[in-house]
């Protein structure tokens, strides 16, 4: 079976025993936001002017849901603890091989939502991130 998540070019699952959740493909893969055009209004003329030629790329912000399971309730928290300490100790990198060879650079800014089993040993995690130049995906 092939590797499905990496993050800083390690096997998720293998590591932390973390798998894409609920719409993670979904998120990651949107269209991406484009920076507002340059307008220029006078009282002069008519309406407006806009200069739609070399438009970029904007930041954009996400929320991916990860789901995180461990053999144990300490294994769990052990991989628990180091995966939150993976993606919060600054810009990570993402990468799906099955939607190719992009690269995703992404910073944490927060959790979104959390929730576990009550055997302790799984858990459904839906973090906020940022991408700060999705045009970079090497």
């Amino acid at each position: 079976m092939g590797v499905d998540l990496l993050i800083n070019n390690k096997d998720a699952f293998a590591t932390w025993g973390v798998r894409m959740g609920d719409g993670f493909i979904e998120a990651i893969y949107a269209p991406l936001p484009m920076k507002e055009v340059i307008e220029n209004k006078s009282r002069l003329q008519d309406g407006k002017k806009i200069i739609i030629a070399n438009r970029k790329i904007d930041e954009r912000d996400l929320t991916l849901t990860f789901t995180l399971q461990g053999s144990s309730p300490s294994d769990y928290i052990t991989k628990y603890k180091a995966f939150l300490n993976e993606i919060t100790k600054g810009e990570f990198t993402v990468k799906v091989p099955a939607l190719g060879e992009e690269v995703y650079h992404l910073y944490y800014t927060r959790s979104q939502s959390f929730g576990f089993n009550t055997a302790r040993t799984f858990s459904k995690i839906s973090v906020k991130l940022n991408e700060p130049n999705p045009g970079n995906r090497e």
